[in-house]
């Protein structure tokens, strides 16, 4: 029987997930489709049950429903139970199982750009993204990681638990020339007026600013570090990583990253520069 699979969230008619899938799909010879389906939170509860009675391999979870989901699943694995937020469920016999691909995504983005692990990282943000890739990031070697958030209580919060350093966002833009690498998590990032999460006014040349946000693929944060003559990372790689682990996940199939960043990219209007 064809396998099908899912991405769930409100809105959801922007995801690139169903488009993505479906060449993987086909370029590794699998009979399976992805669907994707707008779920409201009030009907979070029945579209579990409607993905576990109708046969879903698999799914994957975007916003709103990132943690509101954990209750209804049969169990998570450490890096969602860490996240305390789950991307990416797994059918195993009848029961449903969640983790979290996002933040694993984004450092094998970053490490295209062949970072120094002593990098001096500054994390902008404190929600599920930015926990995340905190804890990767600890995971992957980069040791001296320091959060600054507009609410500092909560970067207070993050860095204790991944035992990051922190900052308000105040202290963070006077000491900017200080980081190597500058990561937005807000969806601040979303945004298509020329709103920041955080001055770039004292940002070192040369620095490399990153943004998890893949549409717009030039945020008005990577169009001002460009300016003032950072290295920039989009979010492209990202959303192509943290989906091809969960699509090994889902079927044992590592597929092509490298082709798929340059589709994703050219979708978008962006220019692909092989790296």
């Amino acid at each position: 029987m064809k396998k099908w699979y899912a991405v769930i969230g409100d809105p959801i008619a922007h995801s690139l997930s169903p488009f993505m899938h479906e060449i993987w799909f086909q370029e590794n010879d699998i009979e399976a489709s992805f669907l994707p389906i707008h779920v409201e939170p009030s009907k979070l509860k029945q579209a579990c049950e409607a993905l576990q009675l109708l046969g879903a391999s698999g799914f994957n979870v975007t916003l709103p429903h990132k943690q509101a989901i954990i209750p209804l699943l049969d169990g998570i694995d450490d890096t969602a139970a860490k996240m305390n937020a789950v991307n990416t469920v797994v059918r195993n016999g009848k029961s449903f199982k969640g983790s979290n691909t996002d933040g694993d995504g984004f450092v094998q983005s970053l490490l295209t750009a062949d970072p120094k692990l002593d990098s001096r990282v500054l994390l902008v943000g404190a929600g599920g993204a930015a926990r995340g890739i905190s804890f990767a990031l600890k995971r992957a070697g980069f040791e001296d990681v320091t959060i600054t958030n507009r609410t500092y209580r909560r970067a207070e919060e993050l860095a204790e638990e991944t035992g990051s350093k922190k900052l308000t966002k105040a202290e963070a833009e006077q000491n900017l020339d200080g980081f190597d690498i500058i990561i937005q998590t807000t969806s601040v990032g979303l945004a298509e007026d020329e709103a920041l999460p955080i001055s770039l006014e004292k940002v070192r040349k040369g620095t490399l600013a990153a943004d998890i946000v893949y549409n717009p693929i030039d945020t008005p944060f990577l169009k001002k570090a460009e300016e003032k003559g950072c290295k920039t990372l989009n979010g492209v790689g990202m959303f192509v990583y943290q989906g091809a682990i969960g699509f090994e996940k889902w079927t044992g199939v590592k597929p092509d990253t490298e082709k798929m960043i340059q589709v994703i990219t050219e979708k978008l209007g962006g220019n692909y520069v092989n790296r």
